[in-house]
């Protein structure tokens, strides 16, 4: 097993369909969690606030375990954002957890 970092971007005036899609976003992190393989996840702010308000997300990142690029690459396809039209991109690159040790 090894690590994976995902980033999806978010495409312009995507807000509504995110929040619309966001439980569905979260059940699945909240399974890789309960799993033991969820490192860490959270949204990227448009703005220089934790509750950037009408202003939104640019995107997401996600660093989880999977047992190949393979297999968190059909995982990050399958996001509920990917099928809402939230993400307008998305990158899955190997990731090596150096610190905290």
């Amino acid at each position: 097993m090894m690590f994976y970092v995902i980033i999806g971007e978010d495409r312009a005036g995507t807000l509504d369909q995110r929040m619309a899609a966001r439980p569905d976003h979260v059940a699945r992190l909240q399974a890789l969690q309960a799993q033991g393989k969820l490192l860490l996840a959270g949204p990227c702010p448009a703005i220089d606030s934790p509750d950037p308000g009408p202003a939104g997300f640019i995107g997401s990142i996600i660093i989880a375990e999977f047992a190949s690029l393979d297999a968190a690459r059909t995982w990050a396809d399958a996001d509920p954002y990917v099928a809402a039209g939230v993400y307008e991109k998305v990158t899955v690159k190997p990731f090596k957890k150096v610190l905290p040790a």
